[in-house]
């Protein structure tokens, strides 16, 4: 008997380990009131949206490889609206002016409302082997909504990243999140 559980201990082990192992975390969210993801859809569906690269996701490795190579993790990951992921700032300036900046090893008190309001972001000493990105979703000067996220990564190919990607976007981009008037009986 003792036999069986030590098999099954070890079977469930290595069914368990290499999900752990390809799991990444997020962190806690934030959504601004203003918040509601048919503005997003309706800015983004069959259209390019503009992603902010800043600080150094893996030190040692040139930052335009870092860029070309996450682009694609990025949209393979995408989330539901038909864009495309893009460095590029549209011209002119779309109004208003939706995008995305994700922040590699931010300092512990950066603060997403002066991100999106152009204020250069600060930074904190990475870890190597560790992918920490700070996504901001930002409309004009103001966060609609943030989050953390990390995971164990050898380089900006690693397939850990593009697995984190989709997590993060369902966060960031939340349809479960309403506009906080139709929430509020009071506003109606």
């Amino acid at each position: 008997m003792r036999i069986v559980h030590r098999i099954v201990a070890t079977l469930s082990a290595t069914i368990v380990l290499p999900a752990i192992a390809l799991a990444g975390s997020i962190g806690g969210n934030y959504y601004a009131p203003q918040y509601d993801y048919r503005d997003f859809f309706a800015a983004t569906d069959g259209k390019k949206f503009q992603v902010i690269l800043a600080g150094d996701a893996f030190p040692g490795v040139d930052p335009a490889v870092v860029a070309r190579d996450l682009l694609p993790a990025m949209q393979a990951a995408k989330p539901r609206p038909a864009l495309t992921f893009t460095y590029d700032r549209p011209q002119p300036p779309p109004s208003p002016d939706y995008r995305l900046v994700l922040i590699f090893d931010p300092a512990n008190n950066l603060n997403a409302d002066p991100v999106c309001a152009g204020t250069t972001p600060r930074f904190r000493q990475g870890r190597p082997g560790l992918f920490y990105v700070y996504a901001i979703y930002c409309r004009n000067d103001q966060a609609m909504s943030f989050t953390t996220a990390w995971t164990p990564a050898t380089g900006p190919a690693d397939p850990r990243i593009e697995q984190l990607f989709r997590e993060l976007f369902m966060v960031i981009f939340s349809d479960q999140q309403r506009r906080f008037a139709e929430l509020d009986p009071a506003l109606r």
